[in-house]
């Protein structure tokens, strides 16, 4: 191993002092700069003083002129300057005016030209952008003096004598005001570019700032997120969707692409196309929101919800996307825990029902049983166990995402009034108003027994929410090819949020949770199976205090 010699360190040492710029040099190394071209002009002078005219050497205002040079090189070096005043180094410059005026009269029978050097401190004087209208007079008055002085010296005062040398200080004072105002124009960039290097520190402060906080919140989120630019890269992603793609990741595979990673559909094992794969989807510009997936394998497997939005560019374009992963495993156990459990209950309601609809069968078999009275209230505990027993069922359909209808010719204005006659022992136990506004006969194909388990549950409802009384109308038409079914109350009502999730199984209203009315929030998820089922839609519009209207459409 070779170590680099002391010419070698001092050579490096030297490079370094004028690869810098001007202004990172110290203040003591910037004025030894600025005097250095003239103590080189006058060094070479004097060379030449010495090779061809030696016995100027011997005049005394020329030898003044060599060692005033000398010791201003010297004070330039010496000198601490920073510890003085700022200003206090441009007696230099001034100094070697008076310098060169010695110095062109002592050596102005060897090398004409002297007094021309004097340019040399006008421009450091003006260069400097200190007190610029002094330094433009005294560009003016030093070059004017060196010419001047002599003569009054000589008594050599004569119009011709004055003018003959004018144009020399009046060229330096034009070169002065040219240095004067290219050093203003640059001190003003540079000032202007300190602004700006100072809005830019500043901003980038801030840019990194926010940097930060976008990381710590990223990696404090118990969330996945993943941004991908509009060619698919990925340009973040926090700490949880790292642990979540490597869930995602075969054993076998340490670098997957997207098609490699283990996400299947909600059955857990069936892979899920390329195309339909979250990341891909946004890589693609959807929008989606709670996408079911499972992630991973074996026992590890885990379920997510992914949404995604979109990023534009400044014209609009798409460039990229942010995927959101959350883990709803928990959630997703507990709700096929909550189906198993009404599914097992469903299936315990099934015998006892069974027995009495028997039971009941029986009893209204015998003609000498039961008056009429009791043979009408009878057929209601038949109808309404019936009902149950539909419900029963219903559970298991909703559960298994399947419900049987069959369709047949029906008097949908029958099954209204069938409906309202049922429910009108509690509307008027509750005090309200119960009406009708169907026309004589309304025929359509449907399921009778479906229908009529809508109408039932709508209408109930309607009752049940109307805690203060009020009105309950069934209304029933036919427009073109289609049957239309309305029940209004003017109960409770509903606010926006409640409305959006009316149709969510076991969802109850916030008021309704607080009261003592019953209800297991099945009734219309299970209406909306059946409505759906014949083809149909069923729609509400609802508003809090007023009341609520639920509407069916099926086809006829």
């Amino acid at each position: 191993m070779t170590h680099p010699s002391t010419w070698d360190i001092g050579e490096k040492k030297k490079l370094l002092v004028f690869q810098r710029s001007f202004h990172e040099h110290t203040l003591r190394m910037r004025v030894v700069l600025s005097q250095l071209p003239l103590s080189v002009c006058v060094c070479i002078s004097a060379i030449l003083v010495w090779l061809f005219f030696p016995a100027t050497l011997e005049n005394p205002q020329f030898l003044i002129f060599l060692l005033s040079q000398a010791f201003l090189l010297a004070l330039c070096v010496i000198v601490p300057w920073h510890r003085l005043p700022f200003a206090s180094f441009l007696v230099i410059p001034i100094l070697d005016m008076f310098s060169i005026a010695f110095g062109r009269e002592g050596g102005q029978e060897a090398l004409t030209g002297l007094s021309v050097l004097v340019v040399l401190p006008v421009i450091w004087l003006c260069a400097s952008g200190l007190y610029p209208k002094l330094a433009i007079a005294l560009s003016f008055i030093g070059p004017l003096g060196i010419v001047w002085v002599p003569l009054f010296i000589r008594g050599d005062v004569t119009e011709q004598a004055l003018t003959k040398p004018l144009l020399f200080p009046i060229l330096i004072l034009g070169i002065g005001v040219s240095v004067s105002v290219l050093t203003l124009s640059m001190v003003r960039q540079q000032r202007a570019m300190e602004e700006k290097d100072e809005a830019l520190k500043e901003a980038l402060g801030v840019s990194t700032k926010q940097e930060r906080l976008l990381n710590t919140v990223m990696e404090a989120l118990p969330l996945g997120v993943v941004a991908v630019d509009g060619d698919g890269h990925d340009i973040l992603m926090n700490r949880r969707q790292r642990q979540t793609h490597t869930l995602a990741t075969p054993p076998d595979n340490a670098d997957p692409n997207e098609s490699q990673l283990l996400i299947f559909d909600t059955d857990r094992t069936t892979p899920l196309a390329t195309d339909r794969r979250p990341v891909r989807r946004a890589v693609l510009g959807e929008r989606f929101t709670d996408q079911l997936v499972w992630l991973g394998a074996g026992q590890e497997q885990r379920a997510f919800t992914a949404s995604a939005r979109p990023m534009a560019d400044d014209a609009g374009k798409f460039a990229g996307s942010v995927v959101v992963f959350s883990d709803v495993t928990e959630l997703v156990n507990a709700l096929a825990a909550k189906d198993d459990f009404v599914a097992n209950v469903s299936h315990e309601f099934r015998t006892p029902l069974t027995s009495i609809l028997g039971y009941v069968e029986l009893i209204m078999d015998d003609p000498d049983a039961l008056d009429a009275r009791g043979r009408k209230q009878l057929d209601i505990v038949r109808r309404n166990a019936e009902r149950l027993l539909t419900l029963v069922s219903d559970l298991l359909a909703v559960r298994s995402g399947h419900i049987v209808i069959q369709p047949h010719a029906v008097d949908v204005a029958e099954l209204v009034r069938g409906s309202v006659n049922s429910a009108e022992p509690r509307a008027a136990k509750a005090g309200i108003r119960l009406s009708m506004d169907i026309p004589e006969a309304l025929e359509a194909h449907v399921d009778s027994s479906r229908i009529a388990q809508v109408l039932d549950n709508l209408v109930s409802n309607a009752i049940k929410y109307s805690p203060d009384g009020g009105d309950v109308e069934v209304a029933a038409w036919e427009d073109q090819d289609y049957v239309f079914c309305r029940v209004t109350d003017t109960g409770m009502g509903m606010n926006e949020e409640e409305q959006a999730e009316a149709f969510t199984k076991f969802f109850r209203a916030g008021g309704v949770r607080n009261s003592t009315i019953p209800g297991v929030g099945l009734g219309l998820p299970i209406s909306k199976a059946i409505v759906e089922a014949h083809g149909g839609t069923i729609t509400l519009t609802s508003e809090p205090g007023r009341g609520t209207t639920f509407t069916v459409k099926m086809p006829a």
